[in-house]
């Protein structure tokens, strides 16, 4: 009676309500996935969202995906921090930059290296030492410790050297200018190792993008940014955060492929956004 009254057909009733079942469950299927994804990545982007959706066979548009996800209080907001971890004002040799306006073209070409802080509640601030692999985005090396100091960059960058696939290729690192990375003992083992040194020639956080980039993901999509309890839960997070970076977060530059996986070829031209003349390369 009622389809006759508004003039439709009652197999068009019940096939539009088989479609808003339908699309029901998908997007039930679809909130499963983000809770998941988001569980592993807390503050992951919509554009990578969208991809990693796709990937596991749930089909939702992404002006769609962001219209739910800010109906369900889901969008991410990123906060704008800065926060000063160099002294370049000291007497140690500084080095030029190499890498000005280039654009890296396989693994292990260039490694940037910087240093973050992490607040803890218990135990005050502790300091994160990264080396990240300038083409493929790979973090290749860490270290956590309470302090600064030299020695403490220094297992960064060894844990970096033994995971190194490719030996026999020609490797540039680049830093600020900071004491850490201009002491004897820091510049002894890149000579060792046979590394050349490149540092930036100023104080702008475009002279070392990349690395000023993976610090604000860890930071913005890692949950790194807020206060922690102590060393060991920092620790463990930075662990855990790593790991899903290296292994499971798509990156935009290397077209959606993990830093895991764009280490293992040397093919794939990587994406570069030119920011400022100071910036070739990007993130």
């Amino acid at each position: 009676m009622f389809c006759a009254l508004f003039g439709i057909s009652k197999q068009a009733y019940y096939k539009k309500i088989k479609a808003d079942r339908q699309k029901n469950q998908a997007r039930e299927a679809a909130k499963r996935s983000v809770l998941e994804l988001r569980r592993q990545m807390p503050k992951l982007g919509t554009r990578k969202l969208h991809y990693l959706l796709k990937n596991n066979g749930i089909s939702i548009g992404r002006d769609q995906l962001f219209c739910w996800l800010k109906s369900q209080g889901l969008l991410v907001y990123k906060k704008r921090r800065y926060t000063v971890t160099t002294n370049s004002k000291h007497w140690m040799r500084k080095y030029p930059n190499l890498i000005k306006g280039l654009v890296p073209n396989r693994p292990e070409q260039v490694w940037v290296a910087d240093i973050t802080y992490l607040d803890t509640a218990e135990d005050g601030n502790a300091y994160l030492h990264l080396i990240t692999d300038a083409y493929s985005k790979q973090i290749m090396g860490y270290e956590l410790c309470n302090n600064m100091e030299a020695a403490s960059t220094l297992r960064a960058l060894e844990m970096a050297v033994k995971s190194r696939k490719y030996n026999h290729l020609p490797l540039i690192h680049h830093s600020d200018r900071g004491l850490q990375y201009c002491s004897k003992l820091y510049i002894d083992c890149l000579v060792k190792n046979n590394i050349s040194i490149s540092m930036t020639e100023n104080g702008s956080p475009y002279d070392n993008a990349i690395a000023e980039r993976v610090n604000g993901i860890l930071k913005d999509e890692f949950g790194l940014s807020d206060q922690l309890d102590n060393y060991s839960e920092a620790l463990l997070q930075v662990r855990e955060s790593i790991y899903a970076y290296n292994f499971l977060r798509p990156h935009w530059s290397c077209y959606m492929l993990t830093p895991d996986q764009m280490h293992q070829q040397e093919t794939i031209k990587i994406k570069t956004y030119k920011k400022t003349q100071t910036s070739l390369i990007d993130v």
